[in-house]
């Protein structure tokens, strides 16, 4: 059976039962089935609950007759076989149906869908009649009055009157109309909107919130998707359950919501750790897959590149040669899960099927999907800023939390809260003496900095040195974190590298935090780094603040995570471009750490790449001295091979400058011991 935590809503992958399984096996699985049915009434219904009763109730009589059949006669003629199967397949179906009406976080859609959910219904009744009318009655070895009991049981099923209940399709009129009135810009009946979100049990912040996650999930899914049909009509609900959660609910009643984007399920926290991010890569792009798929040889490719393979008229498998019987992909939800989920907390960005990044399939959206959801976003926006200037401590606090949110998930919540004046209100805030309103509002910045508008205004505003603050004081380390990144992103424009690399505590508060710091503020403050030398004209400053040293250090943890490995490597990689760097570099005795790095079994292939690139930059800038000592190490050319096949072009071309200097090195160095044989081997003592 189908795991229901990877299909979508009113999908029902239901499987009909092999052909050759006993009746005996078949009448136990379908018991079973009937008893996991009949679990579902102990659970909340708020659409379509009178005909989901009417479903429980049918299936719990049918069990009774089940039950009758196992005791009464242990081996039911093989004709029971055909019925059995039927009900076993609609029975899949309905516990589907059933787990879709009972879900928490989908109450509006399924109000929503309240017509489909009656014509599903109405064909199970529709298909359970006809099972039990092929029922084998007469050679059962069961009591007249259980006969009659099953066909009562027949007659309920055909004779079901499924329609959507009056109070279902009055509050779905509800729901209509305060969606009409906002693709008018007009704000929502407060008493229309109070009367849905009674009906449907939404009384919380947090019931609210679980909905907005629903919604957005079925929206990045639509979006995937070949067919768009649903599109509209999700964000516009999304839309108004955006404008409801900022402005009916005055609570945060969950301080401990997970924030979209930011979490990850604790379980699988270690786990996820331990993973190295090359698994991820497709064996023929080599960059992070985004829709793996799996072929029949069980091997794992992107989407993309696989097709591309296909329709270059390839039908083998790239990894095994192994001819493919079907070109037909499986999506690999599993692996993809967690290769989203290692992203999120490695902070790394996931590839999109156009070579693009993405995080989250909504993150991309430039508009709000629908005139409603525009008009719903763009007031909960205005009612924020209100909040933001205006409101008491607590109300601050949670306008705080919800531009968080809603800064977290797309592009365009980014430019409806830039264009509302949100930067100013933030800045005011991040000063704020509460280190929960500091938090969120600086994890707002650090949001809405990814929008390209933001950045000036933050400049404009005297923004700079208030992060800087953050960054060197903030309450909670999280702020800082959040700072660092906020200062990552602003060091993306080259006329803010050189206005950031001026304030003099810039790089020092940086490296403070990638000292003292948690993983992830460590990763911020390393990035923001190396963005800044980016700018040639900050190269010596973070030299005279001991920048070297520090990473050195670092590399030498061997219990630090590989992503901070690598930034470590790429800022190195940058400073050794010029001979200052290179000699800073040297003088910390940084070599032979590097080539212990490049020579490790753990090492990722992305910080072998860095190393290389190091090396070469302090062979070109150091001279003979450093080649002698590459020559020497004679683990190093099998990394640099394995780059010149496995690696990126850039990777490869740098490895094979490499391996032509060593190369050079030997042969010069070879010819000169023929001549002076004894100089050689004087000069290969030292060496050792």
């Amino acid at each position: 059976m189908c795991d229901t935590n990877t299909r979508r809503i009113l999908t029902f992958p239901a499987i009909r039962p092999c052909e050759s399984v006993s009746p005996t096996t078949l009448l136990s699985s379908l018991i079973t089935l009937s008893n996991t049915i009949s679990s579902y009434k102990l659970k909340p219904m708020y659409t379509n609950a009178r005909t989901a009763r009417d479903s429980l109730r049918l299936v719990g009589n049918i069990l009774v007759f089940l039950e009758e059949i196992r005791q009464g006669d242990p081996s039911p003629p093989s004709t029971f076989l055909l019925s059995l199967s039927e009900l076993h397949f609609v029975f899949q179906k309905l516990r589907f149906l059933l787990e879709d009406c009972t879900r928490p976080d989908a109450r509006v859609w399924m109000l929503v869908r309240s017509e489909k959910v009656s014509n599903h219904f109405r064909a199970i009744f529709r298909s359970i009649s006809v099972a039990l009318d092929v029922l084998p009655l007469d050679s059962l070895k069961i009591s007249v009055e259980l006969k009659e009991f099953i066909g009562l049981v027949k007659n309920q099923a055909s004779n079901s009157n499924v329609v959507v209940r009056p109070e279902d399709q009055l509050t779905l009129d509800h729901l209509r109309s305060v969606l009409d009135q906002l693709e008018l810009q007009m704000a929502p009946d407060p008493n229309k909107l109070k009367r849905v979100l009674d009906y449907l049990g939404i009384s919380s912040w947090s019931e609210c919130n679980k909905e907005i996650k629903f919604l957005e999930s079925e929206i990045g899914s639509e979006r995937s998707g070949n067919k768009k049909s649903d599109l509209g009509t999700l964000c516009s609900l999304m839309g108004l359950m955006i404008y409801s959660r900022c402005t009916v609910f005055t609570v945060v009643d969950c301080d401990k919501t997970p924030i979209s984007g930011d979490s990850y399920i604790c379980s699988h926290k270690q786990f996820v750790k331990s993973l190295n991010v090359d698994d991820f890569r497709c064996p023929i792009s080599l960059e992070i897959m985004s829709d793996p798929v799996t072929l029949t040889t069980g091997h794992t490719y992107d989407r993309s590149s696989i097709e591309k393979w296909f329709g270059s008229g390839n039908l083998t498998c790239p990894k095994t040669g192994e001819k493919v019987n079907s070109s037909h992909l499986v999506s690999n939800l599993c692996i993809r899960g967690i290769i989203k989920q290692y992203c999120l907390e490695k902070g790394i960005s996931m590839a999109g099927p156009d070579g693009g990044s993405r995080t989250r399939e909504v993150t991309r959206a430039t508009t709000g999907g629908s005139v409603a959801a525009e008009a719903g976003i763009k007031m909960a926006v205005d009612f924020l800023v209100d909040r933001l200037v205006f409101g008491t401590k607590e109300a601050k606090y949670k306008a705080c939390y919800e531009v968080r949110l809603l800064s977290k998930s797309s592009t365009f919540n980014r430019a409806c809260l830039v264009e509302a004046g949100v930067v100013p209100s933030l800045l005011d805030l991040i000063c704020f003496r509460n280190p929960k309103i500091q938090e969120n509002a600086m994890a707002s910045l650090l949001n809405l900095a990814k929008y390209s508008k933001t950045k000036k205004v933050l400049v404009e505003n005297g923004g700079l040195e208030l992060i800087l603050e953050v960054a060197q004081n903030g309450f909670k380390m999280e702020a800082r974190q959040h700072a660092a990144g906020t200062l990552f992103y602003l060091a993306s424009v080259d006329e803010y590298r050189d206005i950031i690399g001026k304030i003099p505590r810039s790089i020092p508060v940086l490296m403070e935090l990638v000292l003292d710091g948690t993983d992830r503020c460590k990763k911020n403050a390393l990035v923001a780094i190396l963005g800044l030398l980016m700018y040639p004209e900050n190269h010596w400053k973070a030299l005279a603040a001991g920048i070297v040293p520090l990473l050195i250090d670092l590399l030498r943890c061997s219990h630090q995570c590989e992503d901070l490995v690598t930034d470590s490597l790429a800022i190195l990689a940058t400073l050794a471009n010029n001979p200052d760097g290179t000699m800073g570099i040297l003088s910390c005795g940084a070599l032979h750490v590097i080539l212990d790095v490049v020579g490790s079994t753990t090492t990722s292939k992305e910080s072998r790449e860095y190393c290389v690139a190091l090396l070469l930059a302090m062979c070109t800038n150091g001279g003979a001295d450093v080649v002698r000592v590459l020559v020497s190490n004679s683990s190093l050319m099998g990394p640099l091979y394995s780059l010149l096949t496995e690696g990126g072009s850039r990777a490869s071309k740098k490895a094979s400058s490499l391996i032509r200097i060593l190369h050079e090195f030997n042969e010069k160095n070879a010819s000169s011991a023929t001549r002076r044989p004894v100089q050689f081997q004087e000069q290969f003592v030292d060496v050792w």
